[in-house]
């Protein structure tokens, strides 16, 4: 026979840990809709740098200077450089979306890339915060070397609140629905060492990392786990030499066991790989380590 003193004390704990729940949630919701602060600026600011900082990477220029971000307004930004360079439209994108996703304020914005001194834009998109209204157009293209101003106009904060409001009205229903399957619930086992699922853009090449796959023009190449694993730490960090030790140390020490040869092997296959785009390739740093080089000649 059921005891109903226990039964009660159980739901009872349920009930606490559903109002915990919603306490917590709706504390983040009410920060997150505070709207940018001193910090969220400064923060934002150091961001685009960054941006400017890996298309001079990507261009093969590691020398110039990425000249102090210019605020034209309260929501548009501007990057320029101290000398000329080339881009390509592709690696841009991801690029500024990567970056731009450690700014919560960040979900809607246009990107106008113009010549210096001229109003004319040689490249532009908008991301949307629902992906489905992003305008994007051919990624493929490799634009001329010549004096560029990225300009960065975000959707002001306070039009966002009205979704904020939604969020929040909707707090009680999603923490009751997560809190019900909560136990119940078991995650898929996904591939070990891959906790970013994203998909990259490495020139004509996408790589999906979730379902281990190379595609570029149509054309479909399969990775193995470890190739996907090497090839995932290089794309997080494209243009920078990743040391060789922490290459061993991050794919293989899991495993109990470090083996030298087998890094250069897997760097072997993954090149042959890569070949698919003759401006994606893996170069070895003497002394050092690996790199990603992406828009390579």
């Amino acid at each position: 026979m059921v005891d109903n003193r226990n039964l009660l004390t159980g739901k009872r704990k349920y009930l606490l840990a559903l109002i915990l729940l919603l306490f917590i949630s709706s504390i983040c919701v009410a920060f997150s809709m505070g709207g940018d602060s001193d910090f969220d600026i400064a923060k934002r600011e150091v961001l685009l740098r960054s941006v400017g900082h890996e298309l001079l990477l990507q261009a093969g220029d590691s020398t110039s200077r990425v000249l102090p971000v210019k605020k034209v307004t309260k929501n548009e930004y501007q990057i320029s450089f101290e000398n000329e360079l080339t881009f390509q439209s592709a690696p841009l994108v991801n690029t500024i979306s990567r970056l731009l996703a450690n700014d919560p304020f960040a979900t809607d914005y246009i990107v106008s890339v113009m010549k210096c001194g001229t109003s004319d834009v040689a490249y532009g998109y908008e991301i949307a915060g629902n992906k489905r209204d992003d305008q994007i157009p051919c990624r493929g293209r490799k634009q001329p070397k010549a004096c560029y101003i990225i300009d960065i106009k975000f959707k002001p904060a306070d039009k966002n609140m009205a979704k904020g409001g939604v969020v929040l009205g909707s707090l009680p229903i999603l923490a009751f629905i997560g809190f019900a399957f909560f136990r119940s619930f078991r995650p898929k086992e996904g591939l070990p060492g891959v906790q970013d699922k994203g998909i990259f853009i490495l020139g004509a090449i996408l790589f999906d990392a979730a379902n281990r796959k190379l595609t570029s023009n149509g054309k479909q190449t399969d990775l193995t786990g470890t190739e996907t694993r090497v090839l995932l730490i290089f794309a997080r960090s494209p243009n920078i030499t990743i040391e060789r030790n922490r290459l061993q140390k991050e794919i293989w020490e899991a495993e109990g066991v470090i083996v030298g040869r087998s890094l250069d092997m897997f760097i072997s296959k993954l090149r042959k790989k890569l070949e698919i785009d003759p401006h994606v390739k893996i170069t070895n740093v003497r002394g050092k380590g690996y790199k990603l080089e992406v828009g390579a000649q």
